[in-house]
Formats: C-alpha cells, sequence, structure tokens
C-alpha cells in the first residue's frame, strides 16, 4: 500500500509542472487575446480597418516607387529560381550585364503592378465584419495580413497579370530573355528551359506586398509610436 501512494506522489509531482508548463504555453501563444476587451464592436472595427488603411497605404507606396522592389532585399525579385543554373552558368560566360538588366526589368514590372493593389485592399478592408475584426485582433501578429490575402489574393492576381505583361513588354522583355535563354539552351547538357515570366512575376509582387504590410502590421502592434491617432491608441494601446 506504502508503495502504491509513493508511486502516486511521485506521478503528481511529475503531472503537475508538466500541466503548469502547458498553461503557460497555452497563455504565451495567445498575446493578443485580451485587446479590445470593453471597446464597442463598432470601434474594434473601425480600428481594424484604420489599422488596415495604415498598413496598406504604406506597404504600396514603398513598394510602387522606382526601386520600391529591386532595391529592396525583402522583396527583390530575384532571377527565377528554377531556372538559377542558368543564371549561375551564364554569369560564369560573361553575361552579368545581360542578366542584370532582365532582373531590373522584372522589379520594373512588379512596381507597376503595386500601383493597383491600393483599392483592391481596400475593398477587403470595407468588407470586414465584427467576427473578422475580432479575429484579426486577438488573432497572430499577422492575423491582419492573412485576412487580406485570403480575401483580395485572387484579386490581385487578376488585376497584376495584366499589368506585368504590359510593363514586360513596355521594355520589350524578349530583347533580355530571348538571347538569355537561346545562349543558354544551346550549351551541351542543359535541360531546356523556359518558364512563364508573367507568372512568376506576378507571382512575387503579391508575395513581395504581403511582405511589408505584415511589417506594417507588426510595427502597429508592437511599437506605440506606430499608433499614429487616437483610434489605434483605443483598440491597441498607447
Amino acid at each position: 500500500m506504502k508503495r502504491i501512494l509513493l508511486a502516486v506522489l511521485i506521478l503528481a509531482s511529475i503531472q503537475l509542472p508538466a500541466q503548469s508548463l502547458k498553461n503557460k504555453l497555452s497563455t504565451q501563444s495567445t498575446p493578443n487575446a485580451h485587446l479590445g476587451e470593453g471597446l464597442p464592436n463598432s470601434e474594434i472595427i473601425n480600428g481594424l480597418k484604420e489599422a488596415l488603411k495604415v498598413g496598406m497605404n504604406n506597404a504600396t507606396a514603398s513598394a510602387s516607387k522606382v526601386d520600391g522592389f529591386y532595391k529592396n532585399p525583402l522583396i527583390k525579385i530575384p532571377f527565377p529560381k528554377e531556372v538559377s543554373e542558368a543564371e549561375k552558368t551564364m554569369r560564369n560566360i560573361g553575361m552579368d550585364k545581360e542578366v542584370d538588366k532582365f532582373v531590373k526589368t522584372l522589379n520594373r514590372a512588379a512596381e507597376d503592378a503595386a500601383k493597383s493593389a491600393a483599392p483592391i485592399f481596400l475593398n477587403s478592408i470595407l468588407k470586414m465584419n465584427i467576427d473578422d475584426g475580432l479575429g484579426i485582433l486577438r488573432g497572430g501578429n499577422d492575423a491582419a495580413t492573412q485576412y487580406l490575402k485570403n480575401t483580395s489574393n485572387a484579386a490581385l492576381i487578376a488585376a497584376f497579370q495584366p499589368i506585368v505583361k504590359n510593363s514586360l513588354d513596355k521594355v520589350n522583355i524578349t530583347k533580355y530573355w530571348k538571347p538569355l535563354m537561346t545562349n543558354y539552351n544551346k550549351l551541351p547538357f542543359v535541360n531546356k528551359i523556359n518558364p512563364d515570366l508573367n507568372s512568376y512575376v506576378t507571382n512575387k509582387a503579391i508575395d513581395g506586398l504581403f511582405k511589408l504590410i505584415a511589417s506594417e502590421e507588426l510595427k502597429i502592434r508592437k511599437d506605440p509610436a506606430q499608433r499614429i491617432n487616437d483610434l489605434l491608441q483605443s483598440v491597441f494601446g498607447k
């Protein structure tokens, strides 16, 4: 009997700290769980919309300016990954200048496309309801970004593709791409390649925008100085 009691006490001593740790981790995993408590729903929604507008405006303004993509290492569009071996090979045979010009044209197309993003994001923001708002406010630190991604990604693709195509056509992308691929595909023992540049740039441009928006969202959540008006301060704190 004493042995049974001793075993029970030992098990209890092991399980209690484990349960305590579990509770601690559970609490830590939802740092935003109490944001907005005591505020009317209308104020929460308006505050979230304002935060999204601020983040969206900053992100699109940054991405759509000249060199917004090209000189930002966070979102710069590189030579297509699936043909990275081609880039390496062409640089090895002295085509650095041609490759660099090509990469710049990809980023210029993304910068052009980013100019059309704001109205699409705004449409998603205006459709936000209270359930969306509470989920965003008390969710992860990129919850607002994920909301925009889920509600606007398809519209962004539809809007960006023709702009990207026009931008690439405008700078005569084939002037850079065709010689690159022609010369590469002539090399012995290489796999012939020709990826869809329009889709590549479109997807990279959208990914880049969401990276910038996520960065803006994190600033508002973590830095009181970024809560630039009373509405943001009331929802996220001063």
